[in-house]
């Protein structure tokens, strides 16, 4: 179990009730984790999502790697030389692992420490029980949950422009 009193000190928990806090306290808990470390890979069923209270984490696509020249023979086999991207971090109070909230719960990208970090894990197959009795817990939760979604794209959209543009994108 996470403490209600570490959790209403991060924004990301605002606007959820004493009662929906404590119910999220009851399946969360605390790890600490090694630079280096993956939480879970693209194509993952994720069943937590994880806020982080310390460090760094970010959130990599795999891409072939078109520095190198990839033999023919890679792509019948799948033996492609990929590249990791960092598309996004995450710092202290950000969520990450969303997809264990939004059907098919299955991971949209890998997540890994870029530096030592402690966070609050929080086991979903619960948190869905917790849901179905209380819609209205449900709904903030995925409302939380959109609202990282967008910001994500919009992060991954200016990344994929900025490898676009010559010289990387203008500000106006």
């Amino acid at each position: 179990m996470v403490s209600p009193e570490l959790m209403r000190r991060y924004p990301f928990f605002g606007k959820l009730s004493k009662d929906q806090l404590d119910k999220l306290a009851q399946v969360g808990h605390e790890l600490s984790m090694e630079s280096g470390h993956y939480f879970f890979h693209e194509g993952d069923e994720l069943v937590q999502f994880y806020v982080v209270l310390e460090g760094e984490v970010g959130i990599i696509v795999d891409l072939t790697d078109d520095r190198v020249n990839q033999p023919l023979s890679g792509q019948l086999t799948g033996e492609i030389i990929t590249r990791e991207i960092v598309t996004s971090r995450v710092g202290p109070g950000e969520m990450f692992g969303w997809s264990a909230l939004v059907p098919p719960h299955t991971a949209t990208s890998s997540c890994k420490a870029l530096s030592p970090c402690r966070v609050m894990g929080f086991d979903c197959k619960q948190l869905h029980q917790m849901f179905e009795e209380d819609c209205r817990f449900g709904y903030v939760m995925l409302l939380k949950a959109t609202k990282i979604i967008r910001a994500r794209l919009r992060s991954l959209r200016i990344e994929l422009l900025s490898d676009m543009v010559p010289g990387g994108v203008k500000d106006s």
